[in-house]
Parts: C-alpha cells; structure tokens; sequence
C-alpha cells in the first residue's frame, strides 16, 4: 500500500513538473508562428483545442463529465455567463502572451506569472472576505514595491505582466465560481468561442486552404500543434493536481516564469537590467515568503492523526 502510494506520487510530481515545463518552454513554439498574426493565431489555438480536447475527454473516458456539464448548465443558465466570462478572460491572456513573445516581451511575460499567486490573494480577499495573515501582507506589499520600482524607473507600468497576471487570476476567479472541471471547462469554454474563432478565419481567408496554410505547410502544422501544445500541459496538470498536495503544486507553479525569464534573457538577448534585477529580488522574495506562509497554513490545518 505505500509503494503505491509513494508510485502515486512520483507520478503526480513528475506530471506537475511537465505541465509547467511545457508552459515554460511555450515561447519557443509561439515564437515559431510570430509572422503570423496574433489574433489569427488565437483562432486557431481556440478551434483546434476544441477538437483535441474532445479526442482526450473520449480517449481518457470522461466524455461522460461532460454530458454531465451540459446537463448542469441546461439548469443553471447562470453559469453560462461565468463560463462566458472564463472563455473572455482566457482569450484576453492567449493573446496578449502570443503578442508579447512575438514582439520580444518574454521577460515581461514571466513577471506577469510571478505575480499572478501574489494577485490571486488579493483576489480572495475582494471577493471571499479572506482574512491576510502578516506573512501575506509583507509578501504583497514586496510584490507592489517590485512592480512601482519597475514603474518608476522606466516611466511606463509593465502593463503586458499585469494583464497577463489580471487575466488570469481573473480566469481562476470565474471557475472556483462556476465549479466545472478543468478539462470539461476548457472543452465549453473553446466550443462556444470555437463559432467566433472560424467566423474571424473565413472573415480574413475566404477559403479553406488559406485557412490551414497549405501554401506554406510548415506554418500550417504548427498552427494545428497549438491546440496539442494547449491540451497536453493541461492534462499533466489536472493528473498532477489529483496526486499531489496543492501545496507543492504552489511551489511548482514557479517553474515556467523562471524558465520564460532565462529564455528571455539568455537566448532571446532581452534586456535585464539591474532595475529588473531589483525588482524581480523583491517579487522572489515576497513569493518565497507567500509560499511557505501558505505551505505552513496548509500544514496547521491538516487533521491530527488518533
């Protein structure tokens, strides 16, 4: 009984680890269909998650989850707006994340996912009445002063980070709400934009065939590698999450900014500066203070064993 749980285990770790490896090293793909325009990419991202999305529901037998989920949503339409909303939100982060990368922002973008945990708190306490500990209010505090040195020094807000960490916050906020799973969410989230994302590609191709690129069939494949790119990770997570304690998901989640910031940095030759320097010290440091506060929480409330 407990190799099997200890064998549950180094799989939900290795699962969680290669979900966040995937996100982390997602800019390299994004940056191999930069000549092609981010909307368009999002549109296909969209339709072609639907489809992979519904092959992985049936191959992995929870294509009954989401029967199910209609059925919930058919008698509660109110739900229909939250996963309207989750769609939006979403789509507001696919894109912005495929327009930073194109455009040489991948710095940025890993400073939008080192800020989003510390977002997410301030989000539980607008929203669920949560309650700061100290620990929590040093750590956000460390996070803003991050981001105002940033500010300040370079005259602009690092507006690309914080709509990447807003949307998706924003994102996790709408689907605590609505209370569908991760898998069967994203199938309904991208099945009700899927008739927008094909009106927008006929919109700007008329045709098939320059809707999938045939002229240029490597851009073509990659195009369709989106939704794999966007249904893989997303299954390595939700395996993870099942078999691992969400404390250590936390920890992990760290995982695919550091990696964006090296891309960025070392093999995209973006600029890091002592400013940035300086002002990622005190977001590292306001999430290591977060995480273990969280870590300990988690701990204390864990019954005790008779």
């Amino acid at each position: 009984m407990e190799h099997q749980e200890k064998k549950e285990i180094s799989m939900g770790v290795a699962s969680g680890i290669g979900a966040y490896l995937i996100w982390g090293f997602l800019p390299i793909y994004w940056k191999f269909v930069d000549h092609v325009p981010p909307f368009e990419v999002l549109a296909h991202r969209i339709v072609w998650s639907l489809l992979i999305m519904l092959i992985l529901l049936l191959v992995t037998k929870k294509f009954k989850a989401l029967i199910y989920d209609l059925r919930y949503l058919a008698e509660n339409p109110k739900i229909v707006v939250g996963i309207l909303l989750a769609a939006l939100f979403i789509s507001i982060n696919w894109v912005i994340f495929i327009w930073a990368v194109a455009n040489d922002r991948i710095v940025e973008v890993s400073l939008g996912y080192y800020i989003n945990p510390l977002f997410n708190v301030l989000l539980g306490v607008i929203f669920f009445k949560e309650t700061l500990h100290f620990w929590q209010r040093i750590a956000v505090g460390l996070a803003f002063t991050g981001v105002a040195i940033l500010t300040f020094s370079f005259g602009e807000v690092p507006y690309i980070a914080l709509l990447l960490a807003v949307s998706f916050g924003c994102y996790g906020l709408v689907k605590k709400q609505t209370k569908i799973g991760a898998m069967t969410g994203l199938t309904l989230e991208t099945l009700l934009l899927t008739p927008i994302a094909l009106g927008f590609l006929f919109w700007i191709h008329r045709d098939v065939s320059s809707i999938l690129h045939l002229q240029n069939l490597s851009t073509g494949y990659l195009l369709i590698g989106t939704g794999i790119a966007t249904a893989v990770p997303l299954l390595l997570f939700g395996i993870g999450a099942q078999k691992i304690p969400f404390s250590l998901i936390g920890f992990l989640q760290y995982i695919a900014p550091t990696i964006m910031l090296i891309l960025g940095v070392i093999f995209y030759n973006e600029p890091f500066t002592i400013v940035h320097v300086v002002s990622f010290a005190f977001i590292w440091v306001g999430l290591v203070i977060y995480s273990i506060g969280k870590s300990s929480f988690m701990v204390s409330i864990q019954p005790k064993q008779r």
